[in-house]
């Protein structure tokens, strides 16, 4: 007679929760607003790199509003320019992360750097194209 024995079940084990977890409900969205003003500042001061990027994003988004191309148009030329301000705030949260852990050099923070640096540059092209693409007939037909 063969006994059937079942290996233990892996118990879930309890997620530790940060002491800097917010609460839910009004207060978390309010905190989080200042949070967020707080990460803008941030990234004003200590990121050269978001600097010169608002330096073209806010003049492109005053451009995009006053040229004569449809809503959508606009909608989109418009959005791919905050793209690259949503990617390199992202992208800097990731050096700040990998500077965090160790100051040291290693291959595998390298490799996060350039990731996020590289996603950088991808949305570039994109609004590089989406700009060329809508402003190709607008141009030549003037």
């Amino acid at each position: 007679m063969s006994e059937n024995k079942q290996s233990p079940q892996p118990q879930e084990s309890q997620q530790p929760i940060s002491e800097f977890k917010s609460t839910s409900g009004f207060k978390r969205i309010f905190s989080a607003f200042f949070y967020s003003a707080e990460g803008f500042k941030s990234a004003w001061k200590n990121e050269h790199a978001f600097r010169q990027e608002l330096m073209i994003v806010i003049p492109g988004i005053i451009v995009a509003l006053l040229l004569p191309v449809t809503p959508v148009q606009k909608l989109m030329l418009i959005a791919v320019l905050v793209w690259i301000i949503i990617i390199e705030l992202i992208n800097s949260a990731i050096e700040a992360v990998v500077d965090r852990v160790s100051l040291e050099r290693n291959p595998l923070s390298k490799n996060a750097k350039d990731f996020g640096s590289a996603a950088v540059l991808l949305t570039c092209v994109l609004a590089v194209a989406t700009w060329a693409v809508i402003l190709y007939p607008v141009l030549t037909q003037a």
